[in-house]
C-alpha cells in the first residue's frame, strides 16, 4: 500500500497553496496584460457584459502555458526561502535528509504539472484560441458606440466616414469634427463641419446622436446624376445641430469555423500532419527547381548530349555532362567592343531573367514557408513550456534555499528577472524561426537550453551547500583550472608596480615642461 512520509507531505502542503496563489497572480497579470492590448478595439462598442465576461474567460485559458512556468518558478523560490529563513531546511540537513530527498515530492509533482500543461495544450487551448479569435474579431466589427479614434478617418458606420482632429477625454468633447454622409450615393454626398461635439447613446440603445457645436453643412441642392454639369449645393451654418446615426446593438457573433485552418485552432497531431505535407511540398518545390536549373541553358547544359539525358533519372545523370568552363578573359580579348558589349548585355538579362524566376518562386512559395514555419513554432512551443515548467523549479527550489529569503519581495524581484530573460530568448527564437535561421525545434527549445545549464548548476551547488556568492571559492577553481596564482599579495604586487611606473611616468613628463 502506497503511504505519502509526513515529510514530504508536509513539503506538498507548503508548496500547493503558494502555487495557487501565483499562478492566480501570474494568470491575471497575463490577462490583463493582453486585455490592454486589445482594449481600444473591443470597449465602447456597446457589447454587453457576458461577452467581456467569456473574452476573459477565454483569454485566461490561453494564458495557462505560460502562467504555469512563472507560477512554479515563484512558488518554489518562496517556498524553499520559507523553510530557509525559518531553520527549517537547517533542521532537515542536519536530521540527514538531503535537498533531493526533500525536493522528491516536488519533482514528481512537476512531472505531472508538465504533462498536464502538454495535455490541455494540445485539447484545450487550440478550442479556447478558436473561440478567443472568433469573439476578438467580433466585438473589432461591432458598430462603434461612444468611441472614435481621434487624428483618423473612421468609416466603420455604414456610409459615413468622420474625422476628429482631437478628443477631451474629461470633458467628452470631440473638436474639429469633418463629417462625410454617402448614404444617398457618391453623388448626393453631404459634408459637416464643426467646431466640436458630443456623442452619446440613446436611452434604447437603438441610435447613436451626434450634437455639433458652431458649424457648417453642404449638400446637393438637388438628386441629379449627371456628372458632366455643375451640381448645385446647398449651404447652411448652425450654432447646434443633432445628427441621428442608426447603431446596431445585435451583437453579431462570426462563425468559429473559419479560423479551424489557424495553426493556433489545431491539435498537436493535425499540426504534425500540416508541417509534413508542408515540408515535402518545399523539398519537391526545391527538387524540382535544382533539376530544371541544372538542366537548362543557364548552366551550361544546353548541348546534345545534354538533351539527351534529359528524362526521369535526368537528375542523377545530368552529371555525365561535362561543364564548359572557358576562360572568360581570352573570349574577350578576340572580340571587338561591340561584340563583347552584346554578350555582356545577353549575359546580364539571363542573370535578371534566373533572379526574377527565382524571386517569384520565393513569393509564390511564401505563404507555404509561412504556414510551415509557423506551425511547427506552435507545435515545439507546445513541447517547450511543458519542459520548461520542470527546468524553472529546477531553478527556484536551490535558489530560494541558497537565498533564504521568504515572503514576495526577493522571490518575485528573481523570478520576474528570470522569466523576462527567458521571455526574451524565446521571443529571439521565434524570430529566427520565422526568418528561417533556425529550425522550429532549436529555436523554440533555446529559452530552455539556456536555462537548464543554471537549474543544474544551482541545484548542484545547493545540495552540495556550496558558497554560490563567495568570490574565494571562484578564485581558488580557476587556480585549479588555469593552476595561476591568483593570491592578494600577487596582484597587490602587481597594482604597486603598475602605479609606481605611472607616478614616475607623469613626474618624468612634468620635468620636461619644466
Amino acid at each position: 500500500m502506497f503511504r505519502i512520509k509526513r515529510l514530504h507531505l508536509f513539503v506538498l502542503q507548503s508548496f500547493f497553496p503558494i502555487f495557487l496563489m501565483t499562478f492566480l497572480i501570474s494568470n491575471f497579470i497575463l490577462v490583463m496584460q493582453l486585455v490592454w492590448r486589445v482594449a481600444e478595439y473591443i470597449v465602447g462598442k456597446g457589447i454587453e457584459f457576458t461577452a467581456y465576461l467569456e473574452f476573459l474567460l477565454y483569454a485566461a485559458a490561453t494564458m495557462v502555458p505560460l502562467s504555469l512556468p512563472l507560477a512554479v518558478l515563484l512558488a518554489s523560490l518562496m517556498t524553499f526561502g520559507n523553510f530557509g529563513e525559518k531553520l527549517e531546511l537547517l533542521a532537515m540537513k542536519s536530521a540527514g535528509i538531503s535537498l533531493y530527498n526533500i525536493m522528491r515530492p516536488l519533482i514528481v509533482l512537476m512531472i505531472l504539472l508538465s504533462v498536464f500543461s502538454f495535455v490541455f495544450q494540445d485539447r484545450i487551448l487550440p478550442v479556447a484560441q478558436m473561440k478567443l479569435q472568433s469573439l476578438t474579431v467580433s466585438m473589432q466589427q461591432k458598430s462603434p458606440a461612444l468611441s472614435i479614434p481621434q487624428g483618423a478617418f473612421y468609416s466603420d458606420i455604414e456610409g459615413m466616414t468622420i474625422y476628429v482632429k482631437e478628443k477631451d477625454t474629461k470633458k467628452k468633447l470631440l473638436k474639429d469634427i469633418m463629417i462625410y454622409d454617402f448614404s444617398q450615393g457618391f453623388d448626393n454626398a453631404a459634408v459637416t463641419l464643426a467646431d466640436s461635439g458630443l456623442l452619446r447613446l440613446t436611452e434604447d440603445k437603438l441610435n447613436l446622436v451626434l450634437t455639433l457645436y458652431h458649424g457648417e453643412g453642404f449638400s446637393n441642392f438637388d438628386k441629379q446624376q449627371a456628372v458632366t454639369k455643375d451640381i448645385p449645393y446647398r449651404r447652411e451654418s448652425f450654432r447646434e445641430k443633432e445628427i441621428i446615426i442608426p447603431f446596431d446593438n445585435n451583437f453579431n457573433r462570426i462563425d468559429e469555423s473559419q479560423f479551424q485552418s489557424s495553426h493556433l485552432s489545431k491539435k498537436n497531431d493535425e499540426l504534425k500532419q500540416v508541417i509534413d505535407s508542408m515540408g515535402s511540398l518545399l523539398d519537391s518545390t526545391k527538387i524540382k527547381k535544382k533539376i530544371q536549373y541544372t538542366e537548362s541553358h543557364f548552366m551550361g547544359r544546353n548541348t546534345e548530349k545534354g538533351r539527351e539525358l534529359i528524362g526521369k533519372d535526368s537528375m542523377a545523370r545530368a552529371t555525365e555532362v561535362p561543364l564548359f568552363n572557358p576562360d572568360i578573359d581570352s573570349l574577350f580579348l578576340t572580340l571587338n567592343k561591340a561584340q563583347a558589349d552584346n554578350m555582356l548585355d545577353k549575359a546580364l538579362k539571363k542573370v535578371g531573367t534566373i533572379r526574377s524566376e527565382f524571386e517569384y518562386q520565393e513569393i509564390a512559395l511564401s505563404r507555404e514557408h509561412n504556414q510551415f514555419r509557423r506551425s511547427g513554432i506552435e507545435y515545439y512551443r507546445r513541447y517547450a513550456l511543458s519542459v520548461a515548467c520542470l527546468v524553472f523549479f529546477f531553478i527556484g527550489a536551490p535558489l530560494g534555499a541558497i537565498i533564504r529569503k521568504g515572503g514576495i519581495g526577493m522571490p518575485a524581484v528573481v523570478s520576474v528577472i528570470l522569466f523576462i530573460a527567458y521571455y526574451m530568448i524565446d521571443a529571439a527564437g521565434q524570430k529566427l524561426v520565422r526568418n528561417g535561421t533556425l529550425e522550429a525545434f532549436y529555436g523554440m527549445f533555446l529559452s530552455t537550453a539556456a536555462l537548464l545549464p543554471l537549474g543544474i548548476f544551482l541545484t548542484y551547488k545547493s545540495a552540495n551547500d556550496s558558497a554560490i556568492f563567495n568570490l574565494d571559492s571562484y578564485i581558488a577553481f580557476f587556480k585549479r583550472i588555469f593552476n595561476v596564482k591568483f593570491t592578494y599579495r600577487y596582484l597587490r604586487y602587481v597594482f604597486r608596480v603598475a602605479l609606481k611606473k605611472k607616478y614616475y611616468a607623469r613626474k618624468n613628463k612634468t620635468k620636461q615642461y619644466r
